[in-house]
């Protein structure tokens, strides 16, 4: 039986970062985008289920008149009262008032799944850490350019920052 890692919904946010199109159809390691999506898509409708936010982060090239083919969620993704946040650096806090819409709702711990695992979610994950929000980090909701990145970032450095889990050892407390 695996462990179950139980969240309070009223105080938990899901945080997926860079599940868009050009991102998610690179080729992926150690597993495809579209494996991430499905587990990011199985794991958002569960945290809504229980009323926690979703939240949806993604890059936007900064000075440039367009942002290139692909740039948009993959379709699917996204659903109504969801939180949409555009980033323009690796990270999904600076400069984009996430801080501020998470603690309005009184979240205090932050569940991540993404694309790249050691690029866009680490580097969210890190400046969450130092906000003071606990961490929880869903391995099969992330995948990275190579197998070697994404292994560092989930064997040595997330589990200083955070748990990491499985998806389906997420659950939430009855309230």
């Amino acid at each position: 039986m695996e462990p179950r890692l139980a969240l309070d919904p009223a105080r938990t946010a899901l945080v997926l970062v860079d599940l868009m199109d050009r991102i998610a159809g690179l080729p992926l390691e150690p597993r495809k985008g579209t494996e991430v999506v499905s587990v990011a898509v199985e794991l958002a409708a569960a945290f809504r289920a229980v009323g926690a936010p979703v939240v949806l982060v993604r890059v936007e090239r900064p000075g440039v008149p367009e942002q290139p083919p692909g740039s948009g969620l993959v379709a699917g993704v996204a659903a109504d009262g969801d939180i949409e946040i555009v980033k323009r650096t690796i990270g999904g806090f600076q400069g984009t008032g996430l801080d501020e819409r998470l603690r309005e709702r009184g979240i205090t711990t932050v569940v991540f799944g993404g694309i790249a695992t050691n690029l866009g979610v680490e580097s969210t994950a890190r400046a969450a850490g130092d906000l003071g929000y606990d961490l929880v980090f869903v391995e099969d909701a992330m995948s990275a350019l190579t197998g070697p990145e994404h292994e560092a970032s989930v064997k040595l450095d997330f589990p200083r920052l955070g748990t990491v889990v499985a998806a389906s050892e997420v659950h939430f407390t009855k309230g």
